[in-house]
């Protein structure tokens, strides 16, 4: 395992509260991924996959779609990979469940029970990364996919929706949620925090609770990175939290109110959960 003392040591100090960042997530692409071992830089690019997700998707439902630069491949790497694996070829450019994921698109293979095609490729996007080999990163994406689905599943009860179609992923945290009809989805052993999020689920100001979910994210990743000091771990942590950062940053109070008033609307007249809402 590599470790990266100067990298490390010349990061900024950062809480929540500040204003502004004072690195920004594409400063850090360019300036640290270019000093990483291949295998460090695959870590940090699950970070950026969610994107390729979202690209891939656009892609599949109009080939001259908009293309999200955050991703780490090119629209026109995008493009060239599904034609080939449109006419059943290999397309090596992409992630291993990405490609499975459009080959299975391709084929008419995808499950047909409801779930969004957004969080059919999620569920497979958070299985490849929860399986990357390193145990800190995979406990994160973890963590997250946690955090997420108790969110929508107790959106999901308030409106008396099937929690079959709603839930990603197939961890015993997942089929919990997707079966129990405790009110703690009989989970109050498994999760941490699990009162405090149950509670942060019936808040009524929306941006608020979402920066009290992104408050659990921070301390989550300050908290299990203590033991790692020059790693990529600890490069992994600055990412993350410069991507909190980033969000909250353009995101004020009365743009954030809206677009999550939208939301709950959306989730009312069409009686299922948008992607976006994860």
């Amino acid at each position: 395992m590599k470790n990266y003392y100067y990298l490390v040591a010349s990061l900024p100090e950062m809480t929540m509260d500040e204003a502004k960042a004072p690195y920004s997530v594409a400063e850090f692409r360019q300036d640290i991924c270019p000093q990483l071992t291949a295998a460090d830089q695959r870590l940090i690019d699950l970070h950026f996959q969610r994107y390729d997700n979202a690209n891939v998707l656009a892609l599949l439902r109009n080939r001259d779609a908009d293309i999200d630069a955050r991703g780490t491949l090119t629209g026109d790497t995008l493009r060239e990979a599904l034609a080939s694996i449109k006419e059943g070829e290999k397309a090596p450019a992409l992630s291993a469940y990405l490609a499975r994921f459009v080959a299975d698109y391709y084929a008419g293979e995808l499950p047909t029970d409801g779930m969004l095609l957004e969080d059919q490729l999620a569920a497979r996007y958070y299985a490849a990364a929860m399986h990357c080999g390193n145990s800190f990163v995979e406990r994160w994406f973890g963590y997250n996919l946690t955090l997420s689905n108790l969110l929508v599943a107790l959106t999901a009860r308030k409106y008396k929706m099937d929690l079959t179609t709603v839930i990603v992923g197939d961890t015993e945290v997942c089929q919990a949620l997707r079966t129990s009809t405790a009110r703690d989805f009989g989970l109050s052993a498994e999760v941490d925090d699990l009162e405090r999020i149950l509670k942060l689920g019936e808040t009524t100001d929306l941006v608020e609770r979402e920066h009290s979910l992104d408050r659990l994210r921070w301390t989550w990743l300050e908290n299990e990175s203590f033991f790692h000091y020059f790693s990529v771990e600890r490069l992994f942590v600055f990412l993350q939290q410069l991507d909190l950062m980033e969000r909250w940053s353009v995101l004020d109070k009365e743009a954030g109110s809206e677009k999550f008033r939208s939301i709950i609307q959306a989730l009312k007249d069409e009686v299922q959960i948008p992607a976006e809402f994860r």
